[in-house]
C-alpha cells in the first residue's frame, strides 16, 4: 500500500478559500486540526437545545461571561472550530478584532444528535490539545451531559456522563453557580 501525506490548511489559507469563493459563503464547514470538516445539518432538537442551553447560561452568567453561539474560536493556527456554545471572557468590543482564544474560553459545549462520536473523539482531542479545561456535550437523544475535564498530556483524563436530569453541574470557572441539567434541554 502506498502511503501519502495529508496537506493541512492554516487559518489564513482557510479564510482565503472563503474570500476567493473556493468555499461557498453559505457552506457549513469548520477548520479543525488543519482539515476542513463538513458540519452536520441542524435538526430541530439540536437547534432547540442550542437555544435553550445558551439562553439558560446567559441568565446564570450575566455580567460574568459572554455566551457565543456557533461562532469561531481561534484554537491555534490550524484550528478554528465553531462550537455550538462558547462561554468566554467579557470583551468590551465583543471580539470585533479577533476571535476568542483558549485563554478567553471558560467552557465549550457541543450539542449532539448525530455527531456524538465526532464530538467525543475528534472535537475532544482538539479541545484538550488547546487546553480547554471544561468541555461538555449535550446529547439530545438521551438528554445526558458528557463532561470532559482534567487534561494530562493534551488529553482529557475524565469523561463523566450525567444521567439524571435532576442533577446539578458546576462549571470549573464558576464553581459557585449551579447549572441544573434539566434547564439545558427544552
Amino acid at each position: 500500500m502506498i502511503s501519502t501525506g495529508v496537506r493541512l490548511f492554516s487559518q489564513d489559507e482557510y479564510h482565503r478559500m472563503a474570500e476567493t469563493g473556493i468555499l461557498a459563503i453559505d457552506e457549513r464547514v469548520e477548520l479543525l486540526e488543519g482539515q476542513i470538516i463538513l458540519m452536520a445539518a441542524k435538526n430541530p432538537p439540536h437547534s432547540a437545545t442550542n437555544l435553550c442551553a445558551a439562553e439558560y447560561l446567559r441568565t446564570l452568567l450575566v455580567g460574568l461571561a459572554l455566551i457565543r453561539i456557533q461562532d469561531p474560536i481561534d484554537l491555534n493556527p490550524f484550528s478554528e472550530p465553531e462550537p455550538d456554545i462558547a462561554v468566554v471572557r467579557i470583551d468590551r468590543h465583543f471580539y470585533a478584532e479577533s476571535h476568542p482564544t483558549p485563554a478567553d474560553v471558560f467552557l465549550l459545549i457541543e450539542i449532539s444528535d448525530t455527531t456524538l462520536e465526532r464530538d467525543r473523539k475528534q472535537k475532544a482531542a482538539a479541545y484538550a490539545r488547546a487546553g480547554i479545561a471544561d468541555y461538555w456535550i449535550l446529547d439530545v437523544n438521551t438528554r445526558q451531559v458528557r463532561v470532559f475535564r482534567e487534561i494530562v498530556n493534551e488529553r482529557y483524563q475524565q469523561e463523566s456522563i450525567l444521567l439524571n436530569e435532576e442533577a446539578t453541574l458546576f462549571m470549573l470557572a464558576f464553581p459557585e453557580i449551579a447549572v441544573q441539567i434539566n434547564q439545558l434541554f427544552p
